[in-house]
């Protein structure tokens, strides 16, 4: 089990930029794959980034695609979400997720599916003005 706590939310001009972080603690950080979806208001949650084991492989939304880019450093058990070009319609709670690698794909995994991802951050809050 491993618990999640995001920091690095606000407020932000169009335009702009962010960097999100996602702490980790009471497991080993380096064996979960994780990721980033978001949620705004009477919508479903939305994937945004996902990145294996190593760092070494990453996925996106097409959505964020070109704008977004997820990094980790497992020494510091910290998960980054890199925000630029910000668009209004970014406007969401993101929650960074932490999935547990099945033994067939190993540490190359990542998975878009939140069904997947069994552990969740609270959440924190990202809004970006006109």
């Amino acid at each position: 089990q491993v618990q999640l706590v995001e920091s690095g939310g606000g407020l932000v001009q169009a335009g702009g930029s962010l960097r999100l972080s996602c702490a980790a603690s009471g497991s080993t950080f380096s064996t979960y794959a994780m990721g980033w979806f978001r949620q705004a208001p009477g919508e479903e949650r939305e994937f945004v980034a996902a990145i294996n084991w190593s760092g070494g492989i990453t996925y996106y939304g097409d959505s964020v695609k070109g704008r977004f880019a997820i990094s980790r450093d497992n020494a510091k058990n910290t998960l980054y979400l890199q925000m630029n070009s910000l668009k209004p319609e970014d406007t969401a709670v993101y929650y960074c997720a932490a999935a547990e690698s099945p033994p067939y794909f190993g540490r190359n995994y990542y998975t878009t599916d939140k069904d997947e991802y069994h552990y969740w951050g609270q959440g924190t809050q990202i809004t970006v003005s006109s």
